[in-house]
C-alpha cells in the first residue's frame, strides 16, 4: 500500500476531490440526492471543486462564488451530513497525511456545520429566504 503524504499541489487536491466525489455518486444515501442536482454537470462541479479546495488549501485564490445558495435547498438532513463527513475523512485519511489534511477535515467539519445550520433555517422560515 503506498504511504500518505501531504496535500502540497493542485494534483493532490484533484485526487483528493475525484475520489471523495467518486465515493459520494456511489453511495445509496448522498448519490442520488448529487445525481438529481448536479445531472449531467460533473465535470463543471469538480472543476468548481477543484478550484475551491485549491483556494482553501493551497492559498491559491482561483475559487470566487457563493456555495450557500446552491445548497440551502438540498433535502438534506443530519445524517446526510454525517454521511458526507464520514466520505470525507475516510478519503483524506486514506490518501494524505499531516497539517493540510487535517485543515481538510476541519474546514470540512466547518462547512457541514454551516450548511445545516443555513438549510434548517431556510426549511424553518417555510423556503423564505430574507
Amino acid at each position: 500500500m503506498a504511504e500518505n503524504r501531504e496535500i502540497i499541489h493542485l494534483d493532490d487536491v484533484k485526487q483528493l476531490v475525484d475520489t471523495f466525489y467518486t465515493r459520494v455518486r456511489a453511495d445509496e444515501l448522498l448519490g442520488p440526492i448529487f445525481e438529481e442536482r448536479i445531472r449531467d454537470n460533473w465535470s463543471r462541479h469538480l472543476d468548481i471543486m477543484y478550484r475551491f479546495w485549491q483556494t482553501v488549501l493551497l492559498g491559491e485564490l482561483t475559487y470566487q462564488g457563493s456555495p450557500g445558495s446552491k445548497h440551502i435547498t438540498l433535502p438534506v438532513e443530519e445524517v446526510h451530513f454525517e454521511r458526507w463527513l464520514s466520505i470525507f475523512y475516510k478519503t483524506i485519511d486514506e490518501l494524505f497525511t499531516g497539517e493540510k489534511a487535517a485543515e481538510a477535515k476541519w474546514r470540512a467539519e466547518r462547512m457541514a456545520e454551516m450548511f445545516a445550520s443555513k438549510i434548517a433555517y431556510f426549511k424553518s422560515r417555510n423556503g423564505a429566504i430574507l
